[in-house]
This record gives structure tokens, sequence and C-alpha cells, in this order.
């Protein structure tokens, strides 16, 4: 494994990859996972960051975590600005680190989540020629409503107000189009932090504009569950099958099978 760090903005890409072996002509290039942890744009979780990756890395992907701007940074599309730089930055280096360039799968985690599905669906301000945007999603209880089930501090943070109508420009439901990439999604019926009313209105607007998806609603679990292991302190083995069911699907969208 060889290990990269780069700046992508304030924001910093830590990147985890294979190195390509002779033995294994069929993985000379790998897909790469782009992981964006949690934290209420108040901070960035260090249990969604490289516990995640390293599954991904365990499971046959090149692996990245993105460490983004958050409390006043959060304001000005800064995060999201950040990962379309992490995304362009991967992409402009695929050849020489052997990732397949339209294979790049975000991985978000609540806020995390709510910035992974922003990368698909909202245009940086100016609408830049060079944007990114990822080729799959996966998104575990991601923040996406800014109506009454929000989790509100996140969209305060993203507006730099308490003003409900400025949360409406980072309200992510009603902006789904057939444009965006294939979802995997998993939440929890108890999640009292990011209820799970996110991802229901989140799954009904991607079945109306067509989008593949497939979701995962579990009856238990509090929200902030990770990988479900007792490495990040909650030991969960049913909603923690959430990572085999996501790498398998995220293998067949990419045709990726090792």
């Amino acid at each position: 494994m060889r290990v990269e760090k780069l700046k992508a903005g304030a924001a910093e890409l830590t990147v985890y990859l294979w190195e390509p072996a002779a033995v294994m002509p069929l993985t000379a290039t790998r897909p790469l996972v782009l992981v964006v942890p949690g934290g209420g744009y108040e901070h960035v979780s260090q249990r969604e960051s490289d516990p995640v990756a390293l599954r991904f890395l365990a499971a046959g992907y090149h692996a990245a975590v993105l460490r983004y701007s958050v409390e006043d940074g959060a304001r000005d599309y800064r995060p999201l600005s950040e990962l379309s730089e992490s995304l362009a930055l991967l992409r402009a280096r695929a050849e020489e680190w052997g990732i397949r360039p339209h294979q790049i799968a975000v991985c978000g985690f609540s806020a995390g989540g709510h910035l992974a599905l922003s990368s698909a669906v909202l245009d940086l301000p100016g609408r830049p020629a060079d944007q990114q945007r990822p080729d799959a999603l996966i998104l575990s209880y991601p923040v996406v409503t800014a109506g009454p089930y929000a989790h509100r501090g996140s969209f305060v943070r993203l507006s730099g107000t308490g003003d409900l109508e400025a949360h409406r420009a980072f309200g992510l439901e009603d902006k789904i189009t057939p444009a965006v990439p294939p979802v995997f999604v998993w939440h929890t019926m108890e999640d009292a932090t990011v209820p799970v009313e996110n991802t229901l209105m989140l799954v009904s607007a991607l079945h109306r504009a067509g989008v593949p998806c497939e979701a995962h609603l579990f009856p238990r679990g509090k929200h902030g569950l990770s990988v479900c292991t007792a490495e990040v302190g909650n030991e969960m083995p049913h909603p923690g099958r959430w990572f085999e069911l996501a790498a398998e699907w995220l293998g067949e969208q990419f045709n990726y099978h090792v």
C-alpha cells in the first residue's frame, strides 16, 4: 500500500493506493472510493474517515479520505469546491496512480452524505466548466432535506444564517435529475439526529427521476454507526452488513470483481 497526501484548497486529501503487481494484470488499474466523513459541517468525524477507507482498500479498491472545511469555512460552497477539486486531482493523477478515472465513487456519511450528493446535483457559483462529478454515490444516513426533517445545524453552517429560506438553496430532494449517478443509500429507523425521512425523500426523488438506486433501512441503530465495528465504538453486525452490500453493489456498477 502507498499513501499520498494532497491539498485541495484548504482541505486535505489522503489517498490509499494499491501497488501494481505484474502477477495481477487485471488489477493494473482499479476504481477508487473517495470517503467524505460527517460531522454536521462542524467537524470531520474520525470514525467515518480512515476506518471506512481501509475497508474499501481491503475490498480491492483504491481509497481516499477528504477532510474538508467546516464551521465558518463551510460557507460560500467551500466544501463542495474542495470535493470538486479533489475529484479533479484524482483524475489528473489517474494514469500515474492506476485509477480508473471514470470509476470514482464518493461515499459520504451524514453531512458528508449531503456533501457527496451535492457534488452530483449542485452547481458551484459561476458554474465552472471544470466542476467535477462522481460516477457513483454511496450514502450513509445522509442529510438531504432542509425542510421539517432537516439536520438544522448543517444548514446553518452552510448558509451562515438561521434563516430557513436561505437553507432551501442547500436542500437536495427537490434537485434530483436523471443526470444523478447511481446511488446506494442506507439508514436506520431509530436515527434521532438525521431522521430517516431524509433517505425516504431521497429514494422517492431518485425513483421519480429514473436514477438507479439501492436502499437499505435497518430497524435498529443510532446515528453515526460508520462501519458498525468495535473499532469505531458501534459494534452492530446487522446494520454493519451495509458495507458488504455496498461493495457488491459498486462492483456491479463498475463491472469490477476481485
